[in-house]
């Protein structure tokens, strides 16, 4: 190699490295925008629980206030009705958490027997199942009440749970990570070895699922704990509020009385985050169990 030959190979190399550098600097910039702009909504409400009223309109609006009046306003929160607050969070974590898990069940079996099993209509039942989590949930939330309502089962916790139970969506999803990590040869052995049924789909399949089970139990527990319209539309006595429309109910009691339940609102909201948190540490682990499990068999 010549000198000029290998002068311009180390100009281009440095060049290239320049490039990458100036790449990977713009790419850190906009994740740390879009880390900020995903934030700030967060920011700003921690920071508001620590004012009053007053000062929610008349000081900074990204910075705290006096500690003092974090304490008040979740002593006011706490006391609110006698401790109604509390109530709502019970019932929201009832119905997402009771939702979610049945639901998680359910989501499972029927993927599996839409992945595993041959039946007449299989594809007729896959093709709606694709079809109904098309379809909004907003417009079968009336035919849903006029169905209960049949029943008298309105104003009841069931009103709001059953339909937690199914999620065409979830279906689907277990439906085809089970094509891809249940093999065929595996249950095929264990029914040669006179395992039963429900025996390879609970001590054998459902181990295999940890992943999906998690993914499916996360979103719809996230789903079902910020679902508003269903719970107004289908409750009427406060005890039976899930939270988000207990912290609904705060800003129409602003509208129609002297009681200016604002900070409490956003006290109430700053809590309402914790549940989602818990669940989603406490179901991270299973998510990093399946990925190493997927490089192992890769």
């Amino acid at each position: 190699m010549t000198s000029a030959t290998a002068s311009r190979h180390g100009a281009n190399k440095g060049i290239k490295g320049l490039s990458n550098k100036r790449t990977r600097t713009s790419v850190l910039v906009v994740l740390v925008l879009m880390a900020f702009y995903a934030c700030a909504p967060l920011w700003w409400l921690v920071v508001s629980v620590t004012k009053t009223r007053v000062d929610l309109y008349n000081t900074n609006g990204l910075w705290f206030g006096h500690s003092n009046n974090l304490i008040q306003n979740f002593q006011q929160l706490f006391q609110y009705e006698n401790g109604l607050f509390f109530k709502w969070m019970w019932n929201s974590i009832l119905y997402a958490g009771l939702g979610s898990l049945v639901c998680m069940v359910i989501s499972l079996a029927a993927g599996y027997s839409l992945s595993k099993y041959k039946y007449p209509g299989r594809s007729i039942g896959m093709g709606l199942v694709m079809c109904s989590f098309l379809i909004p949930a907003a417009l079968l939330t009336m035919p849903m009440y006029l169905m209960f309502s049949a029943v008298h089962m309105t104003d009841t916790i069931w009103a709001v749970l059953v339909p937690f139970f199914i999620n065409a969506f979830d279906v689907y999803l277990a439906k085809v990570y089970i094509d891809g990590s249940v093999p065929d040869e595996l249950l095929e052995a264990a029914r040669v070895d006179g395992a039963g049924e429900f025996y390879i789909f609970s001590k054998i399949v459902l181990p295999l699922l940890s992943t999906p089970a998690a993914t499916i139990f996360i979103l719809t527990f996230v789903l079902n704990w910020n679902n508003f319209y269903l719970p107004i539309v289908m409750l009427r006595g406060s005890d039976k509020w899930t939270l988000s429309l207990g912290l609904y109910s705060f800003m129409q009691t602003k509208q129609n009385a002297l009681f200016d339940p604002t900070t409490i609102a956003l006290a109430g909201a700053v809590l309402s985050i914790v549940p989602l948190a818990v669940v989603m540490i406490a179901m991270q682990r299973y998510w990093k169990s399946g990925v190493a499990l997927g490089s192992v068999k890769g």
